[in-house]
C-alpha cells in the first residue's frame, strides 16, 4: 500500500504506464540532473502558475462537492496550501530571474495547460466529489513522489529550491491528508470494499487520463 493512502495506490497501480511516463519524465530526470534548460524550467514554472490557479478553484470545488466537515476541512485546507505556499514558490522563483508577479499572473494559457484544467474542473462540475478527487490526485502525488526521489537522487543543486518544496515535510503531509481524503470519501460513498463497486473503473479511468496530461504538461515545458 502507497503511504498515500489505499485508494491512490489502486488507481497508481491501474495506471502504470502513464504513470511511469508521468514520474520519470525527460523533463523531471533533467531537474535531477541539472540538465533542464532554465528557459524550459521557466517557461513550465509560468504555465504552471496559471495551472495553480485553475486547480485551487477546482479544490474549492471540492469543498463544496463534499458531505461531511471533516471533507471540508481536508479540501479548505488544500486551498489554503496552494494558495499560500505552492503558488509562493512560483513567485518567488519568477521574481529572481526577472519576472514580476503581475506578468506571472498574466501568462497566456498553452492549449496543454487549458486541457488538463478544464478537465478536472469538468470532472468536478458533472460529477461528485469522487470524480473530483479522481482528477486531482495524479498532481497532488506525482509531485510528492517526485520531490521524494529527487532530493535523494538529484546530481545538481539547480533546481533544489523546487526539489525541496515538493519533499519536505509539510507537502508530503497534504500528499497522506489528499490520500485519507480520497479513501474517506470512497468509503463513505461506496462502502469498504470500494474497489469492487460498478463506478471504481470509470474513477480510474479519470484519474488515468488527468495522469496522461501531467505527461503532456511536462511535454509542453520543453517546448517553450
Amino acid at each position: 500500500m502507497s503511504d498515500y493512502g489505499k485508494a491512490f495506490a489502486l488507481m497508481r497501480d491501474a495506471a502504470q504506464g502513464p504513470w511511469r511516463d508521468y514520474t520519470r519524465h525527460a523533463f523531471v530526470e533533467g531537474m535531477k540532473g541539472g540538465t533542464l534548460p532554465r528557459a524550459a524550467f521557466l517557461h513550465y514554472l509560468r504555465q504552471d502558475y496559471v495551472f495553480l490557479i485553475h486547480f485551487s478553484r477546482a479544490w474549492a470545488l471540492a469543498v463544496v462537492k463534499s458531505e461531511t466537515h471533516a471533507e471540508m476541512l481536508a479540501a479548505s485546507r488544500t486551498v489554503n496550501g496552494l494558495i499560500s505556499e505552492e503558488m509562493k514558490l512560483h513567485i518567488g522563483i519568477c521574481e529572481a530571474e526577472g519576472i514580476p508577479q503581475d506578468q506571472l499572473f498574466a501568462t497566456p494559457e498553452r492549449a496543454e495547460n487549458l486541457a488538463y484544467t478544464r478537465f478536472v474542473l469538468e470532472a468536478g462540475f458533472s460529477g461528485d466529489l469522487l470524480d473530483l478527487l479522481a482528477a486531482l490526485a495524479p498532481c497532488v502525488m506525482g509531485y510528492g513522489e517526485i520531490g521524494t526521489r529527487l532530493a535523494t537522487e538529484a546530481t545538481s543543486d539547480t533546481y533544489r529550491d523546487w526539489i525541496a518544496a515538493y519533499s519536505s515535510d509539510d507537502y508530503q503531509d497534504a500528499c497522506v491528508a489528499v490520500g485519507e481524503l480520497l479513501d474517506m470519501a470512497l468509503t463513505r460513498r461506496i462502502g469498504e470494499n470500494f474497489e469492487a463497486s460498478p463506478r471504481w473503473t470509470r474513477l480510474c479511468h479519470t484519474f488515468r487520463t488527468a495522469t496522461e496530461l501531467e505527461v503532456n504538461f511536462w511535454q509542453m515545458g520543453l517546448t517553450p
